[in-house]
């Protein structure tokens, strides 16, 4: 038994000194030390061993156990030591390449225009206010002076969540939101979205983006409007500008006009772009109507003011001489890229 002992542990050294891999040394593990191993089934006979034999060959045996577990053990570092010296050199990294470059976005023209704008109104004294895009009926219409079967509702058709929630068409009831918590003097800008049941085409969306102004103060005349959007236009677009306002209704001014900017593409002679008028709406402009100051609990006896509201996407296309619309929205990089 001593001597088949030792072919185990000789055995064991030769089988543990050419593991290339863990699933080998697990198969060696087995193999001598399992509980069907060589060395488990040695030991269950020595039963039939002397009394005088038993301590001598029971030692000899933990002895070798010790030995090929300590060896199992030094083997299982060193395959790890190797693995991960073969991780690190198959991983390895030149530090001295250049980086993966990784594309980034650029600002998209609506909002670059708007900043720009945002710009030349707080260089004026003006205040940013923003509001709901889901509006109460109330405050997109009736506070505006445009009561329920008005005909001027029909040009603002919009989408309806219910009877008395939609979807707001300007945001003019910033304005109205405004006034109602802060009395004049008032200056305040109001951008965001709006939507409209509009069918699409090269000037038209049923989602835009709009600014509204708003000033009431003690004083204000329809000279006030015309010169601060004179200087809009003008820092906006260059100095050669030219600017016409043309007498025009809406429900919440009066009197109320269309500021038009010459046409970019054929600077008033006429063209497709601007159908053949030589002059591009922009805005919708006027003095605050009293009623709509009286909703707002403003005495319009002592207190007066002017609105104006634009689509900016018009202001873009204006800006950059884009003559369809539709390319702000469709997100081709092509087009995006030029900006």
């Amino acid at each position: 038994m001593k001597e088949a002992l030792e072919q185990i542990r000789q055995k064991a050294r030769e089988v543990l000194s050419g593991v290339r891999d863990s699933r080998e040394l697990e198969d060696a593990r087995v193999r001598y030390l399992g509980k069907k191993g060589e060395l488990t089934a040695i030991l269950k006979q020595m039963g039939a061993l002397s009394p005088e034999e038993r301590p001598v060959i029971g030692q000899l045996a933990n002895e070798i156990r010790a030995e090929i577990e300590g060896e199992i053990n030094a083997a299982g570092e060193e395959l790890k030591a190797r693995m991960l010296e073969a991780k690190l050199e198959s991983e390895r990294i030149d530090v001295t390449l250049p980086g993966t470059p990784n594309p980034t976005g650029k600002e998209h023209p609506l909002y670059k225009v708007l900043d720009e704008m945002e710009d030349i109104f707080l260089g004026m004294g003006f205040e940013i206010v923003e509001g709901p895009e889901v509006e109460t009926d109330y405050y997109n219409f009736e506070a505006l002076n445009i009561p329920r079967n008005h005909p001027a509702r029909d040009t603002q058709d919009t989408f309806y969540i219910n009877d008395n929630i939609l979807l707001r068409t300007q945001t003019s009831p910033v304005q109205v939101r405004t006034m109602e918590k802060k009395k004049p003097p008032i200056r305040i800008i109001a951008p965001g979205r709006v939507y409209r049941s509009d069918a699409v085409d090269a000037t038209h969306s049923p989602l835009f983006h709009q600014m509204e102004g708003l000033v009431v103060d003690k004083g204000i005349t329809m000279a006030d409007l015309k010169g601060t959007l004179e200087i809009f236009v003008k820092r906006l677009y260059g100095e050669d500008s030219v600017v016409r306002f043309r007498p025009h209704h809406f429900p919440f001014t009066e009197p109320s006009a269309e500021m038009d900017v010459q046409c970019f593409n054929c600077h008033g002679a006429g063209c497709s772009v601007c159908k053949g008028e030589g002059w591009i709406e922009i805005l919708g402009c006027g003095m605050v109507h009293p009623k709509v100051l009286q909703n707002c609990d403003i005495d319009p006896e002592v207190y007066s003011g002017f609105a104006f509201g634009m689509g900016i996407e018009r202001v873009v296309m204006r800006r950059y001489a884009i003559t369809d619309l539709r390319l702000m929205f469709e997100n081709d990089l092509r087009f995006l890229n030029q900006f």
